[in-house]
C-alpha cells in the first residue's frame, strides 16, 4: 500500500496560530532533538546544533567555517554571487533558530547564534563584492545585537541575579552605540527605536528587582568625575567578583 506523502495530519494536530511564535523542540525515532517551527502553510524544523538545516557546506560545520578557512588560506578574495547567496541562506536559518531559542527561553542558544550571525557579518563586509551589498546586510546588524542583548539579560536575570541583568543590557546598548558612531549616525542613537525598547527593558527590570545603580555604572561615574580613589576601590570589587 502507497503512503501518503502530505502533511496534512500532523499540521492538524498543531493548528497554526497568526497571533503568536509557535515553536517546540520535539525528539524523533532516532533520539535526535529537533526544533520545529509552525509557520502558515506548514513547518520548518531546524537542527539543534551545528548549521540549522544539517547540511555541511564546503566539508564544513557552517558557511561561517568555510569562508574563514578560504579566507586563511587564500587571504583577501571577493565572494562571487553564488556565495553571496550561502552566506544569505546562513544568514536567514541563523535567524530562524535564533527567535526560535529566544521563544522557548533557551537563551544561551540563542546568544551563540546570534554570535554566528555577527561573525558571518563580519567576514562577509570583508569580502563583500561591492559597498550596496554591504550595506544593505550591515543595516540587520543593531537589530541581531538587539535579540542578542535580550537573550544575554535574560540568561544573567536566571543564573546570575537581576544586576547582571542590568550589566548585560548596558553592554549590548554600547555595541549598538559603537555601530551608530561607526557609521556616523551617533545623533540617533536615543531615538533609535530598538536603542528605546532595550533601555525601557532595563529600566522595568530595574524596577522590578529594586537595583540602582551596578558596580559598573558606579565605576564608570566614578571616573567621570574623577574620583580615582573610589573608582580604584570599585575596581577591587570588580576584581574580587570575577574570581568568586
Amino acid at each position: 500500500m502507497k503512503r501518503p506523502r502530505h502533511i496534512d495530519q500532523l499540521l492538524s494536530q498543531w493548528p497554526y496560530d497568526p497571533s503568536s511564535l509557535s515553536v517546540r523542540l520535539v525528539q524523533g525515532a532516532d533520539g535526535r532533538e529537533v526544533v520545529q517551527m509552525r509557520v502558515d502553510m506548514g513547518l520548518l524544523q531546524l537542527e539543534t546544533t551545528g548549521r540549522p538545516d544539517g547540511s555541511q557546506p564546503e566539508g564544513y560545520d557552517s558557511y561561517l567555517d568555510y569562508l574563514k578557512a578560504r579566507e586563511l588560506e587564500d587571504g583577501h578574495f571577493l565572494l562571487s554571487e553564488e556565495q553571496c547567496n550561502e552566506v544569505d541562506r546562513e544568514f536567514m536559518q541563523m535567524y530562524h533558530r535564533r527567535i526560535c531559542w529566544l521563544r522557548l527561553e533557551y537563551y544561551r542558544r540563542a546568544v551563540i547564534d546570534a554570535d554566528h550571525t555577527l561573525a558571518l557579518m563580519d567576514i562577509s563586509t570583508r569580502l563583500a563584492p561591492d559597498e550596496e551589498w554591504t550595506a544593505t546586510h550591515e543595516e540587520y546588524r543593531p537589530f541581531v545585537w538587539f535579540q542578542r542583548t535580550q537573550a544575554q539579560a535574560l540568561a544573567e536575570l536566571e543564573e546570575n541575579g537581576a544586576e547582571a541583568a542590568v550589566q548585560a543590557f548596558n553592554s549590548g546598548l554600547e555595541s549598538i552605540r559603537k555601530i551608530f558612531i561607526e557609521h556616523e549616525i551617533e545623533e540617533h542613537f536615543e531615538s533609535d527605536e530598538l536603542v528605546q525598547r532595550l533601555a525601557g527593558l532595563r529600566e522595568s527590570l530595574r524596577k522590578e528587582y529594586q537595583v540602582g545603580s551596578t558596580l559598573l555604572e558606579r565605576l564608570d561615574a566614578a571616573v567621570a568625575e574623577e574620583k580615582y580613589e573610589l573608582a580604584a576601590k570599585l575596581r577591587d570589587e570588580l576584581a574580587r567578583r570575577d574570581v568568586m
